[in-house]
């Protein structure tokens, strides 16, 4: 089966658009990290992103006689771009449909390429639903962004340059996976050369679709993905790429968001670029390698899969790369409320620098101080604050990994509420559009009384609101009904520790 995909990845016809990328060193993660790091900047093609190569290395592969009503496809973005250009490249009409949350930048850079876009839905599920509708209607060509041979042989072709530009020991090579076409090519290609390299994929912990099939030994799809890391946004990974998978990837690590985070201000420290969070995985994933393994003096390599990022999602990554990188603590605390105890607990702080204090007279007796700290110790130094802290008498919340207080309550903390009976607590993600929010809030807003409410745009495909209602107990059934109808993500969050002392 590799030499198979080892003949087609030597004879694709990626070059026609696409260009070889450098594999360039990192020289600051690689004294952090006591190996030598390599990245792979597939962020430098001209659509910024690896997904040119399979989606021209497929679209060559027609036959024109084939293509006379056109090609179609359906994605959110680097694919769209991929096969637009490719289009173009071939004399071929290209009609993409995205989903109406694709950000603005994308579409017109789809435009601009010349595909025609065309939004439909809400989720890329939906889009490709429709792109499937309309490829039987008018019987245009679809073209599948990774669950296809033609389009895997293309991706592989990132293995290729790299066993070329990096001829020393390679101890791992790591790779973002979303439906896994990347992976499968690139796989298989290195087995067949290099079996002795290790390939791992790396997945968001929150759209681990081939982690989890990997794990089962099926293809599963999930129930819902997270919305940070939305070039890997997967449901179900592809049925070809699982099958090469489980043959030739050694294995798949999970990452979080703060951890992309942390890793894309590594890329930007060394290269100065700033990918998109997928982009940012392998790198992540690297990290956490070397400190599981215990490794140093190897050569590690991570592929840059892309950076197609809205400017409005750095201010987001930006504010999570500190705690990704156990840079920044976030801290609930109880203090006195007496003359001087704000001043004895900044001292308890001792000099560590402050990067947020939000504090609230609640009562006569006691105050909630919700503050960030800076660390320079990691994770050893934020267990010895909070024990410091304890033995001092402050009771003490670690909210460093609390999602609902990251991003809601450190942007609202004002005091408790009272009088407010028959309170639930939901987080909800919703698509980000025009007139989204107004409908939430409508739908919302007509059968019980909002009580609390936060929303913040993070430049994202989603929304992200946290919503207190009053709802009955006799009501609780008719608003579970509610929430299911609703369609939306949703998270109760009443138990939160966050919600209990800040805002409950």
């Amino acid at each position: 089966m590799p030499d198979k995909y080892l003949k087609m990845i030597l004879n694709s016809r990626v070059y026609d658009v696409a260009s070889e990328t450098p594999l360039e060193r990192a020289p600051t993660l690689s004294e952090r990290l006591g190996n030598a790091v390599w990245l792979k900047r597939e962020d430098l093609q001209p659509v910024f992103s690896f997904k040119l190569r399979g989606a021209y290395n497929k679209i060559a592969s027609l036959d024109p006689a084939d293509c006379g009503n056109g090609i179609i496809t359906a994605s959110a973005g680097n694919h769209a771009q991929g096969v637009a250009l490719a289009a173009r490249h071939r004399n071929l009409k290209a009609l993409i449909v995205m989903p109406r949350t694709t950000p603005g930048i994308k579409v017109r850079s789809v435009r601009a390429l010349g595909g025609k876009p065309l939004l439909y839905g809400d989720t890329y599920d939906e889009a490709c639903e429709h792109a499937h509708k309309l490829a039987a209607e008018r019987g245009m060509v679809f073209i599948h962004p990774y669950d296809d041979p033609e389009v895997i042989a293309g991706q592989g072709t990132v293995a290729m340059e790299i066993l070329q530009q990096q001829r020393d020991t390679i101890h791992a090579v790591f790779v973002p996976v979303g439906g896994g076409g990347l992976i499968g090519g690139m796989a298989a290609y290195i087995k067949a050369l290099r079996p002795d390299i290790r390939v791992i994929g790396v997945e968001p912990a929150d759209a681990p679709c081939m982690y989890e099939a990997l794990r089962r030994k099926r293809r599963v799809v999930l129930d819902q993905v997270g919305i940070f890391a939305d070039g890997v946004a997967v449901r179900q990974a592809g049925k070809e790429p699982y099958r090469l998978a489980r043959k030739f990837v050694d294995e798949v690590m999970l990452v979080s968001t703060d951890e992309i985070c942390a890793a894309t201000k590594d890329i930007f420290d060394d290269t100065r670029a700033m990918v998109e969070p997928a982009g940012a995985l392998a790198v992540a994933a690297m990290k956490n390698y070397v400190a599981r393994e215990g490794i140093s003096g190897q050569c590690l390599i991570a592929v840059n899969s892309g950076a197609n990022i809205n400017f409005d999602r750095l201010r987001y990554v930006a504010e999570r790369a500190e705690i990704g990188e156990r840079r920044e603590a976030l801290l609930a605390v109880t203090i006195p409320e007496q003359p001087g105890s704000f001043l004895r607990f900044c001292r308890a702080l001792g000099k560590r620098g402050i990067t947020e204090f939000n504090y609230r007279y609640a009562d006569a007796l006691e105050a909630q101080v919700f503050a960030g700290v800076q660390l320079s110790g990691g994770e050893q130094e934020r267990l010895q604050l909070i024990e410091a802290l304890r033995g001092e008498g402050y009771p003490v919340v670690d909210m460093t990994d609390n999602e609902m207080a990251k991003t809601h309550i450190r942007f609202m903390v004002g005091g408790h509420a009272h009088g407010i009976e028959d309170e639930v607590l939901y987080r909800f993600e919703f698509p980000e559009r025009p007139g989204a929010l107004l409908k939430f809030l409508s739908s919302m807003g007509r059968k019980w009384n909002i009580s609390l409410f936060h929303y913040r745009n993070h430049g994202a495909a989603y929304g992200r609101v946290l919503v207190g209602i009053q709802v009955p107990k006799k009501d609780r059934k008719r608003f579970q009904s509610f929430l299911d109808e609703l369609g939306y993500i949703w998270f109760e969050e009443l138990d939160n520790p966050a919600y209990t002392l800040f805002l409950g």
